[in-house]
């Protein structure tokens, strides 16, 4: 009986729904619609959570008029909604006036930023009409596309606390840190084949080797990436254009080394050309063509959110250093019932975000889209600095003559478990998380506790390579 109780109690949490602050307006003259964003104060107005039980009025277009009093308006404003512009008095006055008028909604047309409306607590019992705010430019186009007049219905789907974009978000890195992991230890197996070949010690390879061996360069390592830390949050606006300079130069690389490696693997043949002494592959420059190709693109339209849907992110309230330099100086707003500031024009974005993190759109937040492209996000560094412990493992399996490869498999799934423990308590508490705070001690441990289970935990914290570790009886590694 306890079980199935905690089962229905998850299960109410998980599928839940939360209360935004962000609305749609849904506008109509027969067969034609359009769909434009809203901010209303829950607390405030009482809006229908599904078009189908909205109700549909006339809009009255008072654009030129703040409705600051009576005098402002027709003499009857019965069973309308009406549209006036964000004028100098407080959104309960224009309220009133609408109200004691005869009309069922308020729209306001605002060309500042969108905040959520509010008043004092003793004035929110006297309005009982809807109040939102919308861009002044959505209700310019609103009255544009249908000049001879229009049907409003005001309605805000509830958000799912749980979105599908995460578990986009979770293959994609699980199957990055995997794959990553995997190739590491392949390419490591190749590279001790190759050594077993050659008689004298000095002639092998050392690809493979860690360039970190002692605490003093891990701690001034760490040193240094704090400091850079701290110089992006308070430089951001220059140091970005070093960063996206040379995240694009690093992401060409990286795409033409493992486009090339897979090439390579898959037998695929390389037509080469010779130009006086020297020998040009074709293959490599096509490559090489399109690498730098998808980086240029990227980098001239990184901030088109009709190309890459790059748009401002709403976060959860307080800021945390990581998270201000991550997304940008003015990266800000709520979700769920926080403080929200929708930008008056999306494609003014003043600012260059940090190439840092992974952006999968939302599918859910429909209403929260409309104002601004919502993102489930993960830092490169909750993928990177994992997917090195996984890497390791891998090659520590190929060391030690692991067959079933449980170092390399058991890390994997520890990270997996430790992601999907990270975006849980993310829903729970609707907050975002550290992530390397849960995967930092699920893929450590599990590492260890393994390596303790099966006494090499010498070995393999020593992190030495294959000649050193491995006793007599298994030196000759690749026999199979």
């Amino acid at each position: 009986m306890a079980l199935n109780r905690w089962s229905l109690v998850l299960l109410a949490i998980f599928y839940s729904q939360v209360d935004g602050q962000e609305a749609i307006l849904h506008v109509s003259s027969g067969s034609t619609f359009r769909e434009y964003c809203l901010v209303y104060n829950s607390s405030w107005s009482n809006i229908s959570d599904s078009l189908s039980s909205a109700v549909s009025s006339p809009l009255l277009d008072l654009h030129n008029s703040d409705l600051c009093s009576p005098d402002q308006g027709p003499p009857s404003l019965r069973n309308r909604s009406v549209l006036v512009m964000k004028g100098s008095c407080d959104l309960t006055r224009s309220a009133l006036v609408a109200q004691n008028l005869g009309a069922v909604a308020l729209l306001v047309a605002s060309k500042q930023n969108l905040g959520v409306p509010s008043s004092n607590d003793s004035e929110y019992s006297k309005v009982q009409i809807p109040v939102v705010l919308l861009r002044d430019r959505d209700a310019l186009d609103a009255l544009q596309v249908f000049p001879g007049g229009m049907q409003v219905q005001l309605y805000a789907p509830p958000l799912p606390l749980f979105d599908d974009s995460t578990i986009v978000l979770l293959i994609i890195a699980v199957f990055t840190v995997a794959v990553g992991g995997y190739w590491s230890g392949a390419a490591e197996k190749e590279r001790m084949a190759a050594d077993m070949l050659v008689d004298s010690p000095e002639e092998r390879s050392d690809d493979g080797e860690l360039s970190l061996y002692s605490p003093v360069k891990v701690m001034l390592f760490v040193g240094m990436m704090c400091l850079m830390l701290v110089l992006m949050y308070f430089f951001y606006r220059w140091l970005v254009y070093a960063f996206i300079v040379i995240f694009c130069v690093a992401s060409a690389s990286a795409m033409y080394n493992c486009l090339q490696s897979l090439l390579t693997a898959s037998g695929c043949g390389a037509l080469s050309v010779s130009c006086g002494e020297r020998t040009v592959s074709l293959r490599s420059l096509f490559v090489a063509a399109v690498c730098i190709t998808l980086s240029v693109i990227w980098g001239v339209y990184r901030n088109d959110e009709r190309v890459l849907f790059m748009a401002l992110i709403v976060l959860q309230n307080g800021k945390s250093i990581m998270v201000q330099v991550a997304l940008g100086p003015d990266a800000g707003g709520g979700r769920g019932g926080g403080s929200v500031e929708i930008p008056a024009d999306p494609s003014a974005i003043s600012y260059e975000k940090l190439p840092v993190v992974m952006r999968i759109p939302q599918f859910s937040a429909r209403a929260q889209n409309l104002c601004m492209i919502q993102f489930s996000i993960l830092g490169y560094g909750d993928i990177i600095v994992p997917g090195l412990l996984v890497a390791y493992c891998h090659r520590f399996d190929v060391w030690r003559r692991n067959s079933s490869k449980i170092y390399f498999i058991s890390c994997c799934i520890a990270y997996a478990l430790g992601l999907m423990l990270t975006f849980l308590v993310m829903i729970l508490t609707s907050m975002g998380q550290p992530a390397l705070l849960y995967l930092t001690p699920f893929t450590l441990l599990t590492s260890l506790t393994i390596a303790c289970v099966r006494k090499e935990i010498r070995h393999f914290w020593s992190g030495q390579t294959h000649s050193p570790v491995l006793d007599e009886s298994q030196k000759p590694l690749l026999s199979d």
